[in-house]
């Protein structure tokens, strides 16, 4: 995360009149092709909406509607990340409520860094966008040094990876630590659901 103030200055985000208003998938993939040139961030963001989806799906039992909620959030809570950095989180956040999105969904990308955007996550959406977001990164890192990527690779080996502070040293372990002290799974849980459902997302 870059080191600029990036508070937003605010709690509420959207208009609750627009409850229900989602983009399309198809949308939100032309909105992140946009915005978002480099591939490597476009994965990231595309691995986190596939946890987020597939969280609301199996262990929120979400119908469609609230799973593609789920899933727009991840795939665009770092949309702005690249070509903003210095206004991480605003841009999107105000192209989305100029699209008059699901206040939720706004809600849930303004608090994926609760001590960098100074929004606290309240939901179960906005708390898992917080868990996946680090360790999705992190997870998938660990996967590039290895022969065989993500075939073979088990929670024993991330967490081996996790107490070396020198390897993807830019991933905040405090803010890893937080985020799952605020749900009611461990962090091996966590970490077998991401191996399960990012290795094989493009």
């Amino acid at each position: 995360m870059t080191q600029h103030n990036l508070h937003l200055g605010r709690t509420q985000f959207g208009n609750i009149a627009d409850a229900g208003n989602l983009l399309s998938i198809e949308e939100a993939h032309h909105l992140l092709r946009e915005w978002v040139p480099n591939e490597k961030l476009q994965l990231h963001m595309k691995q986190v909406a596939a946890l987020m989806k597939a969280w609301a799906i199996e262990r929120e039992r979400a119908d469609a509607d609230s799973a593609q909620a789920w899933e727009l959030a991840g795939l665009l809570h770092d949309a702005d990340w690249e070509k903003y950095p210095e206004t991480h989180c605003k841009k999107i956040i105000e192209e989305l409520e100029r699209r008059h999105i699901d206040p939720t969904v706004i809600h849930c990308i303004a608090s994926h860094g609760p001590k960098y955007f100074g929004v606290e996550p309240e939901t179960k959406m906005d708390l898992m966008i917080y868990v996946f977001d680090e360790l999705s990164g992190f997870i998938h890192a660990a996967s590039l040094i290895r022969p065989m990527g993500y075939e073979g690779m088990d929670t024993k080996s991330v967490l081996k990876k996790l107490k070396t502070l020198s390897f993807a040293a830019q991933v905040n372990r405090e803010d890893i630590t937080d985020a799952i002290s605020r749900v009611d799974q461990t962090l091996e849980e966590i970490i077998q659901f991401i191996l399960e459902h990012q290795k094989d997302v493009r």
